[in-house]
């Protein structure tokens, strides 16, 4: 493969391609702190918080890290195929990466590499030299499309200017925008010549030719999503566009046809999001009740209510995930306890499950919440026990059990530390500037960890973390590197580089491994020192590149920003046989029935993995192949069902509140009467046979408040039967049937208020959305649900609370 990269004027701009990339590649940012500038300059400047006496000492459970040198020749090697570039910036305080492509060049739109960034040439003349900007003036799409956004006074032109690409910067076509942008444009997930941009009055855009035509769709929009194939959402304010999303006036709509007609799929809502196959919206359905929260999982043509145990007004809700088959939601406690329940749902986002108590989410309404994608089922996050302490969880069935992280192999715990396990620092931590990065893992390489963590009774807030890794998805793990490091996947898990956090000082080394760091090679690859700002690699793992970002200062105290790329294919030479690879059953270490073994979601999986000891390369055609048959069912493979939740001393799902297990449900206007035995099986599960459930499951479907078609006629009996032919008896036999007719119906009756009222009570809370939220991708910011959407903004904030970290 061939890459590109490019440098803007006053910033540095990385554009270089992702394969496989449906909605655009990653964007990094770099940025130089105060407290860099001031060692810029010569000036020493402690830390924002540190004290000034004598910090509390820490016991840092040791273990041994395997260190092997470098050869002679492997350091001529890596000298000859590492290459250093300077870009002077206008103020240098940040640099912009941002990755496009599709294999066929690497570049960024003032400098251009076809050599995987080990050398550049200027090409600010293919977009007229001109100014990008610095907010969101790079959008990238699928393939190689990428689109910049030039800076402009708005008072001084009639719209705004863009340039395109769609050979991922190799050439530009200049395009004069009949509009302001207010935000980045978007891309559709599948087709990069379908664009949707807002502009700064709230018209809504779009343009099906990449961006040489517009037309505008709908006036007064707030936001907007794209949904499955080409379904179009949005929501807009009939008049007042001030306050409208926080008085609840909004209508959400939906077109199927590129905005040629539109369907109003609800009215009065405050914001709406979609994640997965789930649309979701808040709305008010009564001035005097707070918000509730709808779903629907066909894009709108159905919604129901989510019913969730009951809620007050005073929580806020994040989605913390979700795919085509469930959602994890995470509803907070009431006040400012920095904790709450998570819930899974049902395959149409309607009803939840508990499925972990006391789950951390700090004051900046961030979660640790990780999905682990090296391996499938498995989550990672944090808690908030009663003690005060913050301990890490781990789940293999997606939400259907958790349990602490066992201790690390290689590192023992004090002796008065009774549970030991590894916790594992998250968002919160970053927040707090404990740990640089968060926990790493990718789909390529599989069963591949790596996290910044503490060994010990709970999470610490030392400020002195070590990385650990586990090859098997989180079941185990290893120490391998003493304190904070950033880190990065390549060659699809058949290397892992890593350099380490210098708060202090300036770096000059990088480590990598060959061995998913159970050993490591260190190697200096620069004379010159540089404050570090971040490891650059192609995502998708599959390149053997990486470049390290930093600036050095000046002379005249402008900085100059450093790229230094490494490219190790040099010295990895060898491509991988038949003989590197070994077969490995995933979930072999779960413990339980050995006839079971390897059984998770009802699927057995057995991968093709490179060996530990193989110095070998996977390459760019290396695909993940994995064999899989099914298992038969246990309780494992089931979650508790709604109104049910799992008792703590037992497997066994335990009712909420009540004996009856009968709920009796409205849904997209019909009555669903569940006969449940307090089990569901978890989405995606594909086991077959075993586990038999008491009460079999059953469904029952009509129309609200209509009585139940009446069932089939009689048999004929040979038995004789009684005519009442007289006036008298037939009067008898009216007045009994009367009484009788009116004895039931007030006991149906009665019966119906008794039961909703018990519904309504204890499993159809009203609850108030007051800031639900969807937790982004990389896990590191969040957003606000009205921008729920691919056309996002993020919301960051910079203070933390240390006391939460025992």
């Amino acid at each position: 493969m061939i890459w590109r990269l490019v440098v803007l004027g006053g910033l540095c701009v990385l554009l270089l391609g992702a394969e496989g990339s449906s909605c655009g590649g990653k964007t990094v940012t770099f940025h130089r702190t105060q407290q860099d500038e001031s060692q810029g300059q010569g000036h020493a400047r402690p830390r924002r918080g540190s004290s000034s006496g004598t910090p509390r000492p820490f016991y840092r459970p040791p273990f041994t890290s395997c260190r092997t040198p470098l050869t002679p020749d492997e350091h001529k090697v890596l000298d000859d195929n590492t290459h250093e570039t300077g870009f002077n910036g206008d103020d240098g305080s940040y640099v912009i990466l941002t990755w496009v492509g599709d294999g066929t060049g690497q570049e960024a739109p003032h400098d251009f590499t076809e050599d995987y960034a080990k050398s550049f040439h200027d090409i600010s003349h293919r977009i007229n030299h001109t100014f990008i900007r610095e907010e969101f003036g790079v959008s990238v799409g699928p393939g190689s499309s990428v689109i910049l956004t030039a800076d402009i006074p708005v008072v001084d032109h009639p719209g705004g200017i863009i340039f395109t690409s769609t050979d991922a910067g190799a050439t530009f076509k200049f395009i004069q925008l009949p509009f302001h942008l207010a935000q980045p444009i978007t891309y559709h997930f599948l087709n990069p010549d379908y664009l949707v941009a807002l502009s700064i009055d709230g018209g809504l855009w779009l343009s099906l030719d990449f961006g040489a035509k517009w037309t505008k769709v709908h006036d007064g929009v707030h936001s907007f999503s794209w949904g499955a194939g080409i379904n179009l959402f949005f929501s807009f304010s009939r008049a007042d566009t001030v306050e409208a999303d926080e008085r609840g006036d909004l209508v959400l709509k939906r077109t199927q046809d590129l905005g040629k007609t539109f369907t109003t799929i609800h009215e009065d809502i405050y914001s709406f999001g979609y994640i997965g196959a789930f649309l979701f919206f808040s709305v008010m359905e009564d001035s005097r009740s707070p918000r509730v929260m709808y779903f629907s999982s066909d894009q709108g043509e159905t919604f129901s209510r989510a019913l969730l145990p009951a809620a007050s007004t005073e929580q806020f809700y994040s989605i913390l995930d979700g795919d085509v088959d469930m959602l994890f939601m995470h509803v907070d406690n009431p006040g400012d306890t920095f904790f709450g329940t998570m819930y899974t749902s049902d395959d149409r986002g309607i009803l939840f499950s508990k499925s972990l108590e006391r789950h951390l989410f700090d004051g900046h309404r961030k979660s640790d919440f990780t999905n682990i994608t090296s391996l499938r089922g498995v989550y990672l996050t944090n808690k908030l026990d009663k003690d005060g302490r913050i301990r890490s969880v781990i789940s293999f069935n997606r939400g259907g059990m958790w349990r602490q992280l066992n201790k690390p192999e290689n590192v023992e715990c004090e002796e008065q530390i009774k549970n030991c396990h590894l916790h594992i620092h998250g968002e919160h931590s970053r927040n707090n500037r404990i740990v640089p990065m968060l926990a790493l893992s990718e789909p390529t390489a599989i069963g591949l960890v790596i996290a910044h963590g503490t060994v010990g009774d709970s999470l610490s807030s030392s400020q002195h973390p070590d990385v650990f890794v586990s090859s098997d998805g989180g079941y185990n793990w290893r120490g391998t590197l003493r304190g904070p490091h950033h880190y990065s996947i390549l060659d699809s898990g058949g290397l892992i580089v890593a350099v380490e956090t210098q708060r202090e000082g300036q770096v000059k080394t990088i480590k990598f491994s060959t061995d998913e760091g159970q050993c490591w090679k260190s190697y200096n690859f620069t004379d010159q020192p540089f404050f570090f700002a971040g490891l650059a690699s192609e995502p998708g793992t599959k390149a053997m590149n990486v470049s390290v970002w930093g600036f050095r200062p000046e002379e005249d105290s402008q900085p100059m920003w450093v790229a230094v790329t490494i490219d190790f294919q040099s010295l990895i030479t060898r491509e991988c046989n038949d003989q590197d690879y070994e077969e490995w059953l995933a979930h072999a270490t779960y413990e339980g029935d050995l006839k079971r073994r390897g059984c998770l979601l009802g699927v057995k999986e057995t991968y093709r993995r490179l060996k530990k000891q193989s110095v070998c390369r996977n390459g760019r055609g290396f695909v993940v192949s994995k064999k899989q048959s099914p298992c038969l069912c246990t309780r494992e493979d089931y979650v508790c069902d709604y109104g049910y939740y799992r008792h703590v001393n037992t497997s066994e799902c335990v009712r909420q509140n009540a004996a009856n297990k009968t709920l009796e449900l409205c849904l997209n206007g019909e009555e669903d009467e569940l006969l449940t035995a307090g089990y569901r099986k978890v989405p995606s599960d594909r086991c077959e046979g075993g586990f038999n459930l008491q009460l079999a499951v059953q469904t029952v479907i009509r129309p609200c408040g209509v009585k139940p078609s009446p069932g089939p006629p009689p048999a004929k009996s040979s038995s004789p039967i009684r005519h009442f032919d007289t006036p008298r008896e037939r009067l008898v036999l009216i007045l009994v049937c009367a009484g009788a007719g009116a004895i039931v119906l007030v006991a149906i009756v009665s019966a119906i208020i008794a039961v909703k009222r018990v519904v309504q009570r204890n499993s159809s809370p009203v609850y108030r959305f007051s800031n639900l939220r969807i937790q982004d991708e990389d896990n590191s910011n969040t957003a606000d649900l009205e921008s729920a959407t691919s056309s996002n903004g993020t919301v960051c904030q910079q203070d933390s609370d240390d006391d939460l970290i025992e």
